[in-house]
């Protein structure tokens, strides 16, 4: 199990916390960027995350939370991100897969806690990652769902019996006691858990150890 880190929410500022997320053993840095219209809260100055992401080093795993993410994928390109996923729930979805393949950019695609997943099934032999939102998204800290495991068991079914290799990722509400009831995904999204608490590294570490009990 991969572990993704956001900083969205946290103690300190985003600049601070990027770097401390930089100095721990997670898989990705979790970019979650939001329009004000597919989601009440508004964060979309790509200009600033650019800026504050550009010289990373750890890779980078983006969501865009956006009605119309079209014009934000082609000014991320810069920052040559592993995967930008979109909603499975806005009009322009075939079009975002598009760019995002003539960018050779991952693709993933998000789905909201109220949508059946299998309206995801014409694009699962095309995209490089489904993830699975266990809260609403928008807001970090929030309470995990557990509606969000059913999901999780048809999603590896349909991939095993159809022999695709899309990863399966979740976000939202998780901690050390939640991870029990995902820990047989492949990735997973933490953000408060981990970004406001004094030792990252320690809270990773807790994530990875629940993948083995």
């Amino acid at each position: 199990m991969k572990v993704a880190v956001s900083y969205l929410k946290s103690t300190l500022s985003a600049e601070k916390t990027i770097e401390k997320i930089t100095e721990t053993s997670a898989d990705y840095i979790h970019v979650d960027l939001m329009d004000g219209l597919f989601v009440p809260k508004k964060n979309d100055d790509l200009e600033y995350h650019i800026n504050l992401l550009q010289n990373q080093t750890k890779p980078l795993d983006i969501h865009l939370m956006m009605i119309d993410p079209i014009e934000s994928i082609k000014k991320l390109q810069i920052l040559q991100p592993t995967t930008i996923t979109v909603h499975l729930e806005i009009p322009k979805l075939k079009e975002s897969l598009e760019l995002l393949d003539t960018l050779k950019i991952g693709k993933g695609i998000a789905v909201n806690p109220e949508t059946d997943i299998e309206k995801i099934t014409p694009y699962l032999k095309e995209i490089n990652e489904v993830l699975l939102m266990s809260v609403h998204p928008g807001a970090g800290g929030q309470t995990f769902m557990p509606s969000v495991v059913p999901k999780i068991t048809w999603l590896k079914n349909y991939r095993k019996t159809h022999n695709l290799q899309f990863t399966i990722a979740v976000d939202g509400g998780i901690n050390d006691q939640t991870i029990s009831a995902i820990k047989d995904v492949d990735l997973v999204i933490s953000g408060s858990f981990i970004c406001e608490s004094d030792d990252y590294e320690q809270q990773i570490t807790k994530l990875r150890q629940q993948k083995n009990c």
